[in-house]
């Protein structure tokens, strides 16, 4: 049977403030002082893969670009600047660039130009 522990210190650590407000549940920092989320590229091959999709969608066709070998605020503006060259909107989920309609043909001319390696990936 485990002894119970007789006082804070004993229990390994703060259990809970709001001092600091929210804390990143990996490193354990302050939301605004987090390091280990911040410039890590995602893990994969590098190959961008762009694939026209629709399902979930409603019947609406939309391209979807992942893979990109980039993180945070670059992935942003590649998305951006993806969005803007197609003349369509879109939005990055989970690092999954999405552009409404169907654009694989420019998107991969547009990846390639960028110095992307880019494949088309399904049907």
């Amino acid at each position: 049977m485990a002894k119970k522990a007789s006082s804070l210190a004993a229990l390994g650590g703060l259990v809970y403030s709001t001092d600091s407000g929210r804390h990143c549940p990996d490193c354990g920092q302050p939301v605004a002082a987090c390091v280990c989320s911040q410039s890590q590229a995602p893990a994969g091959d590098g190959i961008a893969r762009v694939r026209r999709e629709t399902k979930g969608r409603g019947g609406k066709t939309v391209t979807t670009v992942s893979g990109v070998p980039l993180a945070g605020d670059a992935l942003k503006e590649l998305a951006s600047a993806l969005k803007r060259r197609c003349g369509t909107g879109g939005a990055l989920k989970d690092g999954v660039i999405e552009i409404q309609g169907e654009h694989v043909g420019l998107l991969l001319e547009e990846l390639a130009k960028r110095g992307f390696k880019a494949k088309k990936s399904g049907g």
